[in-house]
């Protein structure tokens, strides 16, 4: 286990919430409360912190990580030589780059920086919907250009069994061992870079990395009622990981294309619909669109135009199994072209209409 520099410097009982006599059932539940809480696909803007909690839950989660980080903070914390203190009090200086090291020789383990299995890189891309398949949630696929574990020599960067050999220098351990009377600092070996092994033929598909560049593509489910500018999280499915590290994890940016028909607010469809002069005065009954089956919807005598029905549960579904609302607003449509007969059936409601909108205004 390598004591990460962030062992030092973040409190993970205080991220989740316990406290460091938290049982493994305490924690669990915690990580899984909070991790509802800002999980990206429910709350937009808040991978920070999801990813805080899920590196907290890592190694809290984990009895035998839990116990080392409880050690490496003890021992962090602590009087006497393990404080970063100086030559006054008896103490001695060391970089905060050294704890790694040291904290390794004190465990009996491999460690310092490049050591071991290394997480792949997060990648990002861009998801282009339709405005219904935004509201109603769809799976498909998105294309990439990144590293995948290269299948010639499944990662491991030689040309089969006999491209790689133990380093002679560390015996394997991938560290040198410098005795300084009652510690034994640890640093990484020059010869193999701390990998414990040499590749002496390197494989001729990926020159040795053990990862190349390609195309692919990636399954993606989005839920239902996603919004334009939403990022949606796709764990493990972003750049390879290194010396058997696992993979980074892909976020999908959603753009959404706007709709001819309907406009969104949140959870609830808009949509704007013209009626006539006489059914916005006399009242009628009119037929709206939505997402599925057209709906019914009764208009009362004296509306003005510009009013705002609304259709319930006839907007964007939601996870829980509910549905926003549709929100009808009337426009009166005024005719630009009158026939004879028109123009004399507005000129007689003219003259017999008492009625001005503008009294109010004492004018």
């Amino acid at each position: 286990m390598v004591a990460q520099r962030e062992w030092f410097e973040k409190d993970y009982y205080s991220i989740l919430g316990v406290p460091e006599t938290a049982t493994a059932k305490d924690i669990t539940k915690a990580y899984r409360r909070l991790a509802k809480k800002y999980h990206p696909d429910a709350n937009p803007g808040s991978e920070d912190k999801f990813k805080e909690i899920s590196a907290a839950y890592d190694v809290l989660g984990d009895a035998a990580k839990r116990a080392e980080y409880d050690e490496v903070r003890r021992l962090g914390s602590a009087k006497g030589p393990f404080a970063t203190a100086g030559a006054g009090n008896g103490g001695f200086n060391f970089r905060i780059d050294d704890l790694g090291d040291l904290f390794g020789s004190v465990f009996g383990r491999r460690t310092g920086r490049g050591v071991g299995p290394q997480r792949g890189s997060d990648i990002e891309t861009e998801l282009h919907l339709s405005f219904g398949d935004a509201v109603t949630g769809v799976t498909t696929t998105v294309h990439l250009t990144s590293d995948v574990l290269c299948p010639s020599c499944a990662g491991t960067g030689a040309a089969g069994a006999e491209g790689v050999i133990t380093c002679q220098r560390c015996g394997g351990r991938g560290v040198l061992d410098d005795n300084q009377g009652l510690f034994s600092l640890s640093r990484l070996c020059p010869e193999c870079g701390g990998r414990g092994t040499k590749i002496v033929k390197a494989c001729p598909s990926c020159g040795g990395s053990g990862v190349q560049r390609k195309s692919r593509q990636v399954k993606v489910r989005i839920p239902p009622g996603v919004e334009d500018g939403q990022r949606i999280r796709v764990k493990g499915r972003g750049g390879a990981g290194r010396n058997g590290g696992p993979a980074g994890d892909l976020y999908v940016t959603v753009r959404v294309a706007p709709d001819k028909v309907f406009g969104r607010r949140g959870k609830d469809l808009t949509i704007t619909v013209p009626i006539t002069f006489p059914e916005a005065v006399l009242g009628t009954t009119i037929t709206v669109p939505t997402l599925d089956k057209p709906v019914t919807l009764r208009i009362p005598p004296g509306t003005s135009s510009g009013r705002t029905f609304r259709v319930k549960g006839r907007g964007v579904p939601q996870r829980n199994g509910s549905s926003g609302d549709l929100l009808v607003t009337v426009m009166v449509s005024v005719p630009t072209k009158l026939t004879a007969d028109e123009k004399a059936a507005v000129e007689r409601l003219a003259k017999v209409s008492k009625e001005s909108p503008r009294s109010y205004l004492g004018v």
